[in-house]
């Protein structure tokens, strides 16, 4: 177990090492959810009409862009995965006396830090232009982790994504098919009571929407009935079944 855990936290840096030598991912978790936000809030703010508890676009959208940004953050697995592969960088780790775990554990636990940094930019931002907490500290704490843990679930579906595909660049045309429905057809960007009915049910049941309601509860106090608990579930569900399965299918690709 200890050889385990300093595996992970070796590979997990490694990853994290790469990030400083490559600008443009690190503009993926900085400048690019900053642009986001700014354009959502000032460009299509105007014209959309949220609930009458929000006293402004900018405190509905926050916590629904997170919530997307956070699932994107995996990206980076994918596409390292899916390079490691084929470079031939997975067979020299066999080669190694490290655990085969930490590879992927490394990876997923890399992505919970760049989903802090990425997290703390989108709330700096979103205070400068206008979001404040109608929350305890627990509670903000609270949504932070839940960000956290929702965003290494999805860690977990493009790892699986990375070890699947056979490019990095279908990792990540196959990555935004996946998830840029998921993330519009919720309450991250409108109200779902404005879409027809069909996608209506679609978005109530979408783990997208149940995660920003639940994050407009903790930070902004905005009733949520039971979506805390319930993204929680969903978020160890993700887990639960695209953990393993990237395991399997990561055993079969390295033992090639």
């Amino acid at each position: 177990m200890s050889r385990m855990v300093t595996d992970t936290l070796i590979v997990a840096e490694r990853n994290l090492v790469r990030l400083t030598r490559a600008p443009d991912l690190l503009l993926a978790f900085t400048v690019q959810p900053v642009m986001f936000v700014l354009l959502f809030v000032y460009v299509f703010g105007g014209a959309i009409l949220v609930p009458d508890f929000y006293d402004s676009y900018a405190a509905f959208l926050l916590p629904g862009i997170i919530v997307q940004n956070i699932a994107f953050g995996g990206f980076v697995t994918a596409l390292g995965l899916n390079e490691d592969l084929h470079k031939g960088l997975i067979d020299r780790f066999r080669s190694l006396p490290m655990a085969r775990s930490a590879v992927l554990a490394g990876r997923t636990l890399s992505d919970v830090v760049t989903n802090a940094l990425s997290v703390t930019v989108l709330l700096v931002t979103g205070i400068i232009i206008g979001f404040s907490f109608d929350a305890s500290f627990i509670e903000i704490v609270g949504g932070f982790g839940l960000l956290l843990l929702f965003g290494y679930a999805f860690s977990w579906i493009f790892a699986l994504l990375g070890l699947i595909v056979s490019s990095p660049e279908a990792a990540n045309s196959l990555g935004f098919i996946a998830v840029f429905p998921l993330t519009f057809i919720s309450s991250a960007f409108v109200p779902v009571e404005s879409m027809p009915s069909g996608l209506q049910w679609f978005a109530e049941i979408n783990p997208f929407t149940i995660v920003v309601d639940a994050m407009r509860s903790l930070w902004v106090g905005a009733p949520a009935g039971n979506s805390v608990w319930g993204a929680v579930v969903w978020s160890l569900v993700i887990i639960a079944v695209f953990a393993p399965l990237a395991v399997s299918r990561y055993r079969r690709a390295a033992g090639h």
